[in-house]
């Protein structure tokens, strides 16, 4: 039986190494490729809908809204495994921005296929009530 695994083994990887030990490429035994093997450690990948939905979850403690509703959250980008999320707060006096950070790598920590989250507070452009949506215009009267 040994020898029917050897041809087996030989006839999937290039130069008769054994199909586990050889690199997985397009048409060269990838099928036998371990699962870890690849560009990503996971096999899920995020997406920006799923880091603003997470997003969602971070609320402002004095007006009860979430950041994505209230217009702060300014960018989210992904690079493979890591997020960057670019925010602002409704004043730069605001004393919440420490806080918000931490929820942000929580919330958006948590998803699948997320490794690290990068949050960057930034002053411009300055936030302006605006920039919320209808909905959280609406909660607040604007």
């Amino acid at each position: 039986m040994a020898d029917s695994e050897q041809q087996v083994t030989d006839q999937t990887a290039p130069g008769g190494e054994p199909a586990a030990e050889a690199p997985a490429t397009a048409g060269q035994g990838a099928e036998f490729a371990p699962a870890q093997d690849g560009p990503e450690t996971h096999p899920e990948v995020v997406t920006e809908e799923d880091v603003y939905e997470a997003l969602e979850e971070v609320i402002d403690p004095e007006l009860g809204l979430d950041f994505v509703s209230l217009g702060l959250v300014y960018d989210v980008a992904i690079e493979q495994e890591d997020v960057y999320v670019t925010f602002t707060l409704t004043t730069p006096a605001c004393p919440i921005g420490p806080q918000v950070s931490e929820q942000m790598k929580e919330f958006v920590g948590d998803l699948p296929g997320v490794s690290a989250v990068h949050p960057k507070m930034v002053f411009d452009p300055t936030w302006s009530p605006e920039m919320m949506s209808e909905d959280a215009k609406f909660a607040l009267g604007f």
